[in-house]
């Protein structure tokens, strides 16, 4: 019927054959009238268009059929081509209104049809296939989208299995050789993870305990029963263990890069909770200021070791917490203590110190972790005088032995007069008692009204009188540090006015320029740069040694005591060597005063009879600083004299000692001779890296009970039963790897231990061949790291 036709183009002048168009896909040309649906995967993009356009004009049968007469020439000639129907396009306005149509119902019924075909004068058979052809159009274009979509959706599969192919044939780890996972991450890093997740639900259960007045028992119970997923053989360790150690995985804990502050729940005091701060503040004042000069009964002196004691009961009748806050005294344990000293700075340094966080941390580097100012809310008169300020602090011990102290709480500022002589108070109180958005640390820390008296002296002296008090839920400490921790030493006034004394004196010596310094120091600019980068070196070693910032420590169960740690850090920032840092800290008592200790490890004439600390090399003072009145607290630079030693090559060592009544400390790093001359230059000497290792000392005096006797514990040579000794807490970095992301292997952690083990011993054995201890030796050995020898209990 309809044989070959011609289809006219919207261009009028392009004639396109049906038969090239239609025969490669419709054998049959009686059907060409049906709806065509095409195979978008087979036809080219070019044909394609050309396809569409041909439905439009031919199968949906939008032709007026009307057939063109031929003229008489044309009739008359036999060599013409047989004529053809010609079949015109709909109009535009035709097709705009079938589009507007089809977008509102692509499907009309035969009523919406017959409307339709007789506005735009058309039959009803051409609006019903143009409808059809429109919806196979579109269903064509959306198969084409789809297509597309699966084709890439498919590459990425491929790409995938081809990765778990090949990550699949790593099968073993090239470290620890131990199984591992596909996507890098090793089963040792999930264990660790593990462990930690376990450690958080076991601090949730406890906090939630204590609301619902019930225990909820923790998973310990179902992890217990099940099978250690890693067996290590201990015979690749060069020393005997007399227990099974650590797995793989417990002895790689992996650190955030960068340490974060905890989660604050956005903590800002609104304007009403504001002014009840401020009361609170003032009623805080008033009670610091009588804590600080109020004796019996409130304060009762021990006659044991003369440290002043703080009368619970009185205290409760004295001071009433405005707000009435639930007391939990079994929950909690109160530690309260007060010491005074003077200390050469004046009050208004003092001050500012105390309410700039950065300096405040600072001031006390080996006490505060880490500090910030939350909010400012009041800046009082002049900046100082009123001022109130929220803010953050951990608190923290030089060993991962004893957990950190992380509270919020709100530090005021208020000058006094007080008997006719002027006082700056400072005073600290805590935040949770009237505002409920605060995350709690673990274990939970409530500073009560704590903080110091400060009263200007001549010369420039102060005297501070400094009160401290806190509760701390009762958790259990390791029994080396149990004396330290419970009698209120760690966190005391003593400890706080011991280093304030110390670093007061640090820096009188910074801005000092009429001393006279030994060595190779060309200007004051350059004294204090080096005493600068001396500054940093101690705030590192103090940080990197302890619990702060939520380090983790894993236990080397290679003595009864269990005192060693050791923990990994990837370090990328400037300043310090950049890659993975291996850290090992273990404690040890011993039977000798500290400062005897702390004469033996500062003196780098001493120090090279310990040969694992020297290497048989001898060291030589090329520049000396003095920090303070005692010749321990100084600042020396050293020369390594070693055999590779040249003129072009030079091994220099910074090391820093300083000691108080609370402790000493001694900490070196080797530097290189182009660090040391970009500071002596007057360049900022805070991109130097720097690797710390050290000591610290911490004094240590027990009274003994009767029933010590039958622990076998030293007999003292003091005539009242007390019991002296020290603390001595080695702390070790290694460069384990240039790189951060690299893993540690057991070989390293062996090697650090065995050398960790070797410096205990052999400082042990020197302290004990160079002096009478002041207790003598029971027997079992003294120091060993193998078998420490613990503190006696009380």
């Amino acid at each position: 019927m309809y044989g070959d036709c011609q289809v006219i183009s919207s261009m009028g002048g392009n004639v396109v054959s049906s038969e090239n168009l239609f025969s490669p896909q419709i054998q049959n040309p009686n059907f060409n009238f049906l709806p065509f649906q095409p195979l978008p995967h087979m036809i080219p993009k070019e044909d394609n268009e050309l396809l569409l356009r041909g439905k439009e004009e031919m199968d949906s049968g939008s032709g007026s059929e009307q057939v063109e007469e031929k003229s008489g020439n044309e009739q008359e000639s036999t060599e013409q081509p047989p004529k053809k129907k010609r079949y015109h396009r709909h109009t535009a306005r035709q097709i705009q209104e079938m589009e507007v149509v089809f977008k509102e119902c692509p499907h009309p019924d035969d009523k919406q049809r017959m409307r339709l075909s007789q506005d735009l004068g058309l039959k009803p058979r051409q609006v019903k296939f143009w409808f059809q052809n429109r919806r196979t159009q579109i269903k064509a274009q959306q198969d084409r989208s789809d297509n597309v979509i699966l084709r890439a959706e498919n590459e990425s599969l491929k790409n995938e299995f081809y990765r778990l192919q090949a990550e699949l044939s790593k099968l073993v780890c090239p470290n620890c050789g131990g199984p591992a996972v596909p996507g890098g991450i090793s089963f040792e890093e999930l264990r660790i993870e593990n462990a930690r997740l376990r450690e958080e639900v076991e601090r949730v259960c406890s906090i939630a305990s204590r609301y619902i007045e019930r225990p909820i028992q923790t998973m310990d119970a179902a992890l217990a029963m099940m099978p250690p997923s890693l067996d290590l053989d201990m015979n690749i360790y060069p020393r005997h263990f007399t227990e099974p150690m650590a797995s793989c995985a417990e002895m790689r804990p992996v650190l955030p890069e960068t340490a974060s502050y905890p989660e604050s729940n956005n903590l800002v005091l609104m304007d009403e909770e504001k002014t009840v701060a401020m009361e609170l503040a003032i009623s805080s004042m008033d009670e610091l200021v009588k804590m600080c000069r109020a004796n019996e009964p409130l304060w009762i002196r021990n006659g044991e070791n003369g440290k002043e004691l703080l009368n619970l009961d009185e205290h409760t009748r004295m001071f009433h917490w405005p707000l009435n806050l639930k007391e939990r005294l079994s929950e909690f344990r109160t530690e309260a203590s007060r010491d005074s000293a003077v200390v050469i700075m004046n009050s208004v340094t003092l001050v500012d110190a105390f309410l700039d966080a950065n300096k405040w941390t600072e001031l006390f580097p080996s006490v505060v972790a880490r500090a910030k100012t939350v909010q400012v809310i009041s800046p009082g008169v002049s900046g100082t005088n009123g001022s109130l300020q929220l803010m953050y602090a951990e608190l923290q011990v030089l060993s991962p032995l004893v957990p950190t102290r992380e509270a919020y709480f709100l530090r005021y500022c208020q000058q006094q007069n007080l008997d006719d002589k002027t006082y700056w108070a400072i005073v600290d109180f805590p935040l949770d008692g009237f505002h409920n958005n605060l995350q709690s640390s673990f274990p939970l820390y409530r500073r009560r009204p704590s903080g110091c008296l400060i009263q200007d002296m001549p010369n420039g002296y102060s005297k501070v009188t400094w009160v401290e008090h806190a509760e701390i839920e009762e958790k259990p400490v390791h029994q080396i540090f149990s004396h330290f921790v419970y009698n209120g030493i760690a966190f005391g006034a003593h400890r706080w006015l011991a280093v304030l004394e110390r670093q007061c004196e640090r820096i009188a010596s910074l801005m000092a320029r009429n001393i006279t310094d030994l060595g190779v120091i060309p200007s004051p600019e350059a004294r204090k740069n080096l005493m600068r980068l001396a500054q940093r070196m101690i705030r590192t070693f103090c940080v990197n040694m302890s619990t702060s910032s939520g380090q983790l420590w894993t236990a080397l169960p290679d003595s009864a005591d269990e005192t060693v740690r050791i923990t990994t850090r990837k370090v990328t920032e400037p300043g310090q060597r950049n890659g993975l840092i291996l850290c090992a800290v273990s404690t040890t008592w011993l039977p000798y005063p500290h400062y005897q200790v702390f004469d033996l490890l500062r003196d780098e004439g001493r120090r090279t009879q310990l040969e694992v600390l020297s290497n048989g090399n001898a060291l030589h003072e090329v520049a000396h600083i003095a920090n303070g009145a005692h010749p321990g607290n100084c600042i020396s630079l050293l020369r390594i004299n070693v055999a590779s030693n040249s003129s072009q090559h030079v091994e220099l060592m910074l090391q820093e000692s300083c000691t108080d009544r609370s402790g000493s400390l001694v900490v070196y790093s080797t530097v290189d001779v182009d660090s040391v001359q970009l500071a002596m230059s007057g360049e900022d000497p805070s991109c130097i890296p720097l690797l710390p290792l050290g000591f610290f000392i911490t004094p240590v005096e027990l009274i003994r009970d009767a029933g010590d006797e039958e622990k076998s514990v030293p007999p003292s040579e003091e005539a009242n039963g007390h019991i002296s000794g020290s603390l001595l807490t080695v702390g070790l970095q290694v460069l384990a790897s240039t790189v951060p992301s690299a893993k540690i292997n057991l070989s390293s952690i062996a090697a650090i231990n065995n050398h960790l083990c070797n410096t205990v011993h052999q400082i042990s054995a020197a302290l004990s061949s160079s002096s009478t201890p002041s207790c003598p030796d029971n027997g079992n050995g003294v120091g060993s790291c193998a078998e420490p020898t613990s503190a006696p209990e009380k």
